[in-house]
């Protein structure tokens, strides 16, 4: 796969040449969780890349549930995008400050929805500054434009599927939070949450995806990573994290190396780390 494709990942480069196009679509998608010690929004209202538009992750989100940032109705989004100036025809591309972090959770939501002119800025914002391309401090001026949503229920998974996926084995069901979380050796960073993992589940923390730049590997090396995991690539795959946010970078990580049996655990850690019926394994199991 070439290294910047319209449909998964863009480099800075790619981007800085199109981003004049009438129909290129930009978003800084930036999320952090709370110790990280970093706001997203005053982040964006201080420095972005030119025309972008802030995607609040919290808040397209379903807000009846409660769960964090859950899957927003379809009407919810088709209501925000308009809102945003994004509709059909126009080529997206997202990024947010921490490498590849958030980002790939709106690439997975846009595809949900069907929509698949979407791509991740490879490396994000922090890239971008360091090669000192053009930023800016004033939000875009925003057009409604008209947006059609075919959503794809097989790319998400709820909490019965998983498991049934877990007691059946025929899904590879990856975990992108750190090993010390799947071991259930760190406590989980949100209140009242068991630790450990889903049982029959893979460690493969997000990083392990990223080169030191906050880059994503290269298809060979994405391979690799999957691999040394124990991961069986012929399975269709499940991935799960804490709040269905890092998970997606897996997913994003399966497109690139033409795996494109995959779904998302939306409620992830947070739902299934808080029912006591649901079985929870600790260690290496």
């Amino acid at each position: 796969m070439p290294h910047s494709d319209p449909k998964t990942l863009v480099s800075t480069g790619w981007l800085a040449a199109h981003l004049k196009d009438p129909d290129l679509r930009v978003f800084d998608a930036s999320w952090y969780l709370d110790d990280m010690g970093r706001n997203a929004r005053d982040e964006y209202n201080a420095s972005h890349i030119p025309g972008a538009r802030y995607f609040d992750i919290d808040e397209i989100s379903d807000l009846r549930s409660d769960l964090p940032h859950t899957i927003p109705p379809v009407e919810k989004f088709i209501s925000r995008m308009r809102a945003m100036g994004v509709g059909d025809g126009h080529q997206v591309v997202v990024s947010d400050g921490d490498g590849i972090f958030s980002a790939a959770r709106v690439w997975w939501m846009f595809r949900l929805m069907g929509k698949t002119d979407i791509a991740v800025l490879d490396g994000g914002f922090g890239k971008w500054q360091a090669e000192g391309r053009a930023v800016e401090d004033m939000p875009p001026i925003l057009r409604d434009r008209h947006i059609t949503v075919q959503r794809q229920a097989h790319l998400v998974k709820d909490v019965t599927q998983v498991a049934a996926a877990a007691k059946l084995g025929d899904y590879e069901i990856v975990d992108a939070r750190s090993l010390a979380r799947f071991r259930g050796e760190e406590p989980e960073p949100r209140a009242g949450l068991r630790s450990g993992h889903i049982p029959r589940s893979h460690s493969l923390h997000y990083r392990e995806l990223l080169n030191d730049d906050g880059t994503l590997k290269t298809p060979k090396g994405l391979n690799a990573a999957f691999t040394s995991a124990g991961i069986n690539l012929k399975k269709p795959i499940i991935t799960t994290c804490g709040s269905g946010v890092t998970a997606a970078i897996i997913n994003l990580a399966l497109e690139r190396i033409g795996h494109d049996r995959h779904s998302l655990y939306d409620g992830s850690w947070s739902e299934w780390g808080m029912y006591g019926d649901l079985a929870v394994e600790t260690g290496d199991t």
